[in-house]
């Protein structure tokens, strides 16, 4: 109702005041009746949503990954699990696997497609050839952070998933925090790498090293420190934490403090197994895969791994070896060839590498991830 100044309202007559009192009477009831119906109406839904969620079938999903429990993503996993089975009205409950219990760290994507596992957690540039607009996430010096890096990642991932994740359902694209070249002998240039032999985190990593003249030891993280410790290789790429919670600290000594680079992961699940959900269990998952989940899955393995950088610096067994802004930009400019090589692989895809990388930079900036 308008607000009338006392001085027009002071000419109104007796009438008129009965007939905007009566009118503003009439107005209230209809508000009443109204929001009484809407909350009759939202209760109704609300009741109706339970009812379905509480009839639905109970399922249990298999979620495999390769990460031993004690890793921070296993406790986040657990967290996601939980929030799904409150969510579901108990309807939907998530059996976890950890440390490749049900396959190799490097089957978990063909595990999903065969329905060995519902949700399995891959590294999406494990498989060279695969998944390689994903891969953009994995070029050196992308971005600076795990959460709103992870956040970035899968939104702007997400229109391209149906296409270049075939065979499977996306659920969310996260990150680890920044990682560094680990070695058991000094290294702080890009020179220095030829020769060496080099476990890489992932496929652009790999093509990055060999341009360096380094030779390549494709293992998965869980088998890392056996090829260290064995002499098949001199160095890895990794994340900060990591290296003690898979003990590689125990065979490298010397560590690049610089943010080299980041990993592109996924949690993806099998697409018949989602599709035989019924609509309301299939809406609990797709809450539970967003880019939401995303940050929070970047942000707790994300402080776990920025965490490992000071506790490696306050270990006297340990040598952090600072770049002088030369030896960056060196490395920086090292690089930038790998580059070429992911956008000629995305181009026979039939996708234009500037367009996607100009994308995704931006979306990075936009989430304050670069």
């Amino acid at each position: 109702m308008a607000f009338v100044p006392v001085s027009v309202a002071g000419r109104y007559t007796s009438r008129q005041r009965q007939k905007n009192n009566s009118a503003a009477a009439n107005q209230l009831e209809e508000v009443s009746v109204t929001a009484r119906t809407l909350g009759a109406v939202a209760l109704c839904f609300a009741a109706a949503c339970g009812c379905a969620l509480a009839q639905d079938k109970p399922v249990e999903l298999k979620f495999s990954h390769w990460v031993p429990p004690a890793h921070p993503l296993h406790k986040t996993a657990q967290a996601w699990a939980q929030s799904i089975e409150q969510a579901s009205g108990g309807t939907i409950k998530v059996a976890i696997y950890p440390s490749q219990q049900l396959g190799k760290a490097i089957d978990h994507y063909d595990m999903t497609v065969k329905g060995i596992a519902d949700v399995s957690y891959i590294n999406v540039g494990y498989q060279a050839g695969r998944m390689l607009v994903a891969n953009a996430a994995q070029l050196p010096f992308m971005m600076d952070n795990a959460d709103n890096g992870s956040r970035a990642y899968d939104v702007w991932y997400r229109p391209y998933a149906p296409k270049d994740m075939p065979g499977v359902k996306l659920c969310l694209m996260f990150v680890h925090d920044p990682g560094t070249f680990h070695s058991r002998t000094r290294i702080s240039t890009p020179e220095q790498v030829k020769g060496l032999k080099v476990r890489p985190a992932q496929a652009v990593v790999a093509d990055w090293m060999k341009l360096l003249g380094a030779s390549t030891v494709n293992v998965s993280a869980p088998e890392a420190r056996e090829a260290l410790e064995r002499g098949v290789a001199d160095a890895i790429t990794f994340p900060w934490e990591s290296i003690y919670l898979f003990g590689i600290n125990k065979v490298t000594r010397f560590h690049i403090d610089a943010r080299m680079y980041t990993t592109g992961f996924a949690w993806i699940l099998n697409p018949d197994r989602y599709n035989s959900l019924s609509p309301a269990q299939r809406k609990v998952i797709d809450d539970h895969g967003n880019h939401y989940w995303a940050y929070r899955v970047g942000r707790e393995w994300g402080d776990f791994e920025a965490a490992g950088r000071e506790k490696t610096k306050a270990d006297k067994a340990h040598t952090v070896v600072p770049l002088t802004p030369s030896e960056l930009a060196a490395w920086r400019k090292s690089a930038e060839p790998v580059v070429g090589i992911w956008g000629g692989e995305v181009r026979k895809q039939g996708y234009d590498p500037a367009k996607l990388l100009t994308e995704f930079e931006a979306t990075l900036v936009k989430y304050g991830a670069k």
